[in-house]
């Protein structure tokens, strides 16, 4: 801003630019979006003027006028009843890459927690106040997901992460590759009774897939493919410490365990020490997400982890691709070597 003659401040306009540059409004404001029709000479002379008093492109409201908001939405469903505290920390991971990414693009991101069935919302796009919309979360929401099943049946612009249903434009894990690599892991230790601890019949398609992973993997090893061990519990982590209890007061044998999460798989490990289980001596341990926390478990967890980054780039690239540009997208994982497994 510069100051009138009356003492009040002035906005600085493109019109004031293209005065000091000697140049016509047009071409001030074709030089400053990269329009390869300007000299080179010119658009320095225009920066220049620019420079000199203080001028700034809006580029929100230029991407208005050309159909853009640069936001792009990102939506995390979590248990209605439930605050964004409860939600999996492994959202929160895939969150904050998934900002990283729109940031990267040059995208604003408009980030909202969702759980109640009468405040949902994701025609984001539609009203435009966001190119695309991410969708990650929990699938145990399922009034919240067939909201936005049926929010990407009118839109292309939709990328979802923990979806229960297939007919919609989905980001996962290479979930069956962890489940590869788990089970690898553990019989390396000298593992032979592995057991999957999860339910693949559940909501969460991700565990049918760690579940083949297992099989496949089990079957190549030479051996014994057992039953999931399935437990209830209200959340994640006592899903874990009641299978823990189950098998080991079934007196079935086991020596490896490959937990569908990491929650559970914590709260195994808490189980297992309460009833003086050497882990890995006895029983080796791998979960699956990849969450901070299990550095600090005892002992720290051996885990299968997705590429966050990774994740968060499709996401991104996901919903923004035009109509015919997205397939279904796979993200590499990693074994994170801890001391769960020997």
């Amino acid at each position: 801003m510069t100051k009138e003659g009356n003492g009040r401040p002035h906005r600085v306009t493109s019109i004031d630019v293209a005065e000091r540059a000697g140049v016509s409004q047009s071409t001030v404001s074709r030089a400053l979006s990269g329009s390869e029709t300007i000299t080179e000479a010119t658009r320095r002379r225009v920066e220049q003027a620019a420079a000199e008093l203080g001028y700034h492109v809006n580029m929100r409201a230029a991407g208005l006028r050309k159909g853009e908001t640069g936001t792009i939405a990102i939506v995390v469903i979590g248990r209605d009843g439930q605050g964004p505290a409860a939600i999996n920390p492994f959202y929160y991971s895939l969150l904050g890459s998934t900002c990283a990414a729109a940031a990267e693009r040059g995208y604003e991101a408009l980030v909202s927690f969702q759980a109640k069935e009468d405040e949902l919302f994701g025609h984001y796009v539609g009203r435009r106040q966001a190119d695309g919309v991410v969708v990650i979360g929990t699938a145990t929401n399922r009034p919240a997901w067939d909201y936005f099943r049926e929010v990407a049946a009118g839109s292309d612009a939709i990328a979802f992460w923990g979806s229960p249903f297939d007919d919609a434009v989905w980001v996962r894990s290479d979930n069956a590759e962890g489940g590869r690599l788990a089970v690898e892991r553990l019989v390396a230790g000298g593992a032979k009774d592995i057991v999957f601890v999860g339910d693949p019949n559940s909501s969460q398609k991700q565990f049918r897939e760690r579940y083949e992973g297992y099989r496949v993997a089990m079957e190549k090893a030479g051996l014994a493919v057992r039953d999931p061990a399935i437990a209830k519990g209200e959340d994640r982590v006592s899903q874990g410490r009641s299978s823990v209890g189950q098998l080991c007061d079934s007196g079935e044998k086991f020596d490896g365990l490959f937990f569908a999460c990491d929650a559970m798989a914590l709260g195994a490990l808490e189980e297992l020490s309460s009833r003086g289980v050497d882990v890995p001596g006895k029983v080796g341990v791998v979960g699956f997400d990849g969450l901070g926390s299990g550095e600090f478990s005892s002992p720290p967890l051996t885990t299968v982890e997705p590429d966050f980054a990774e994740a968060g780039r499709l996401l991104v690239e996901t919903a923004l691709a035009g109509e015919g540009e997205r397939a279904e997208r796979r993200v590499p994982v990693r074994l994170v070597e801890r001391s769960s497994a020997k």
